[in-house]
């Protein structure tokens, strides 16, 4: 069973870095590839970050490209989102996500949103300019 469970949202300024979080209470963590997903209002759900099991094979999307690093902790069933340099148009909710599609041991993972399996409630973070 995955349950995942973001923290570390708020208000912040533009300029400032944020570190979201996200845990999984399972058993099975290192089995899943984990992702980063951001919605904001009136917005299409859009992708952030991706790390595979191992932590070998990141992606990022275009929109944060840069400006943020994805890391994972297999040991403590914890995935990582530390942002830079937020900016207003960053304000979203941000989601944690898990996909246990085998062709991440291949270094074929996915950025799209309806290949992920489970997801957590997400975690707002609010830019204030």
């Amino acid at each position: 069973q995955v349950q995942l469970i973001e923290s570390g949202g708020g208000l912040v300024q533009a300029g400032d870095s944020l570190r979201l979080s996200c845990k999984d209470s399972g058993r099975t963590f290192s089995s899943y590839a984990m992702g980063w997903f951001r919605q904001a209002p009136g917005k299409e759900r859009e992708f952030v970050a991706a790390i595979s099991k191992s932590g070998g094979t990141i992606y990022y999307g275009d929109s944060v490209k840069g400006r943020c690093t994805i890391s994972r902790d297999n040991a403590k069933n914890l995935v990582n989102l530390q942002m830079y340099g937020l900016k207003p148009e960053d304000a979203a909710i941000y989601y944690c996500a898990a996909d246990r599609d085998y062709l991440w041991d291949y270094g074929m993972g996915t950025t799209d949103e309806d290949d992920y399996d489970y997801w957590g409630q997400g975690t707002q973070v609010t830019v204030s300019s």
